[in-house]
C-alpha cells in the first residue's frame, strides 16, 4: 500500500530530487516549503512539468509555523525533514534566525508528528558539522589535501559531538531532539548526518553547495574565492546515493529508530576543495579557472570524511556513484542550465 510522504524543504535541491523519485514511483507526496531559497520556484516548475500539476500537493509554509505544521502533517506516514538554514556563514551573521529555523523548526515538526495519530517515520537530515572542527583528530598536510592516518575509514559516530558554530548548535539540537523523541515518545525517528551532497538541481552559492557553486561560477563567469588553502578534505555523495539511503532507512526503521548514522561518500569519494576538485573541474570544462584565496572561515573543517560502516551494516547501503562519474553529471547539468542559473544566482 502506498504511503503519504511529507517532505519539508521539498522544493530545495535534495527535496525536489526526492519528490521526483517518490512521485515517479506512485507515492502520494506533500511538499512543505516557504519557497524562500533561490531555485525553489524553478524546482517546483520542473516537478510539475515532469509529473503534472496535480502530481503532488504543495503547501507554502514556514517550518516556524507550528500551527500550520500540526495540520499539515496529520495524514503523513513518512516525514523527511530537509527544511532549514543551511550555511555556517549565515548562522554566524544571523544566529537567532538560524536557531529559530533549525532548532525550533525541528521541535515544531517533531511535536506535530507526535500529536498526530499516525506515528509517522521521521527522517531527520543532520550534518557532519555536529562534529565541529574534529580538532581531536590528528591530520597531516599532504601535497593536495589534509588527511588522517589514524582514521583511515573516516570519522565514526562515536566521535565526540562538538558544536563550534551556531549552525552546528542548531542542527545538533535537532539531532538530539529527534533521537529523544524516539526514546521518550516512541516516535520512529532516524538521524542521518550528511556530508557534502551534490548533484543535478543544486543551485549552489558561495556559502553552501561548493561543488555546484564552483561549476556555476566558472561557466557563468563569476569570481571564485577559496577560503583557506584549498586542501580541506570532504567526502562527497551524489544525491541519488543519498536518496537510496533515505529509502533504506525508512524500510529498516524497526531497527534504525532512535539512532544516528553518518551518510557520506566515505574515503573512496574524498576530495580536497580545490587542489583536487579544481583540476578535475578544469579538465571537464577545458579551461583554466582563476581563483583567489582568502583566510579560513569560522567553523570550517580542515578534515572531514565520514565513516559510513554503520549505515552499511544497518541498511546494507553504500555509495554506488563514484566522484568522477557524479561530478561529470553535475557539470553536464550546470552546462545545460546556464540560463536558469544566471537568473537564480
Amino acid at each position: 500500500m502506498n504511503r503519504t510522504w511529507f517532505i519539508t524543504g521539498g522544493a530545495g535541491f535534495i527535496g525536489s530530487n526526492y519528490t521526483d523519485r517518490l512521485v515517479g514511483r506512485g507515492e502520494a507526496v506533500v511538499v512543505y516549503d516557504n519557497l524562500s531559497r533561490a531555485g525553489a520556484a524553478a524546482n517546483i516548475t520542473w516537478l510539475r512539468s515532469r509529473h503534472g500539476c496535480d502530481s503532488f500537493r504543495l503547501i507554502e509554509g514556514d517550518i516556524r509555523d507550528a500551527a500550520l505544521l500540526e495540520k499539515a502533517v496529520r495524514a503523513a506516514d513518512v516525514i523527511v525533514h530537509l527544511a532549514g538554514q543551511v550555511a555556517v556563514t549565515t548562522s554566524v551573521l544571523e544566529p537567532r534566525e538560524d536557531f529559530e529555523v533549525n532548532a525550533l523548526g525541528t521541535l515544531n515538526l517533531l511535536e506535530a508528528a507526535r500529536l498526530g495519530d499516525r506515528n509517522p517515520v521521521v527522517v531527520y537530515a543532520s550534518t557532519n558539522k555536529v562534529y565541529g572542527g574534529v580538532d581531536s583528530v590528528e591530520v597531516e598536510e599532504q601535497a593536495t589535501r589534509f588527511w588522517s592516518l589514524r582514521l583511515p575509514n573516516g570519522v565514526p559516530e562515536t566521535c565526540a559531538l562538538e558544536f563550534n558554530s551556531p549552525y552546528g548548535c542548531s542542527k545538533g539540537v535537532g539531532d538530539h531532539y529527534a533521537r529523544a523523541y524516539h526514546q521518550i515518545y516512541g516516535l520512529p525517528t532516524v538521524v542521518l548526518r550528511q556530508s557534502c551532497i551534490y548533484g543535478p538541481r543544486q543551485f549552489g552559492i558561495e556559502d553552501q553547495g561548493w561543488m555546484a557553486w564552483f561549476a556555476i561560477a566558472a561557466l557563468c563567469g563569476q569570481p571564485i574565492t577559496i577560503f583557506g588553502n584549498g586542501k580541506q578534505i570532504r567526502d562527497v555523495l551524489e544525491v541519488n546515493d543519498l536518496m537510496d539511503c533515505y529509502d533504506l532507512a525508512v524500510e529498516c526503521i524497526a531497527t534504525a529508530a532512535g539512532k544516528a548514522f553518518n551518510v557520506g561518500g566515505g574515503p573512496d569519494n574524498a576530495i580536497s576543495v580545490w587542489h583536487e576538485f579544481g583540476p578535475m573541474l578544469e579538465g571537464l570544462l577545458g579551461c583554466e579557472i582563476p581563483v583567489r584565496f582568502e583566510d579560513w572561515r569560522p567553523g570550517d573543517q580542515r578534515y572531514f570524511v565520514s565513516d559510513i560502516r554503520c549505515a552499511t551494516r544497518e541498511f546494507d547501503w553504500r555509495p554506488s556513484i563514484s566522484k568522477v562519474d557524479g561530478i561529470r553529471t553535475l557539470v553536464d547539468w550546470v552546462r545545460d542550465h546556464q540560463d536558469v542559473l544566471r537568473v537564480v544566482s
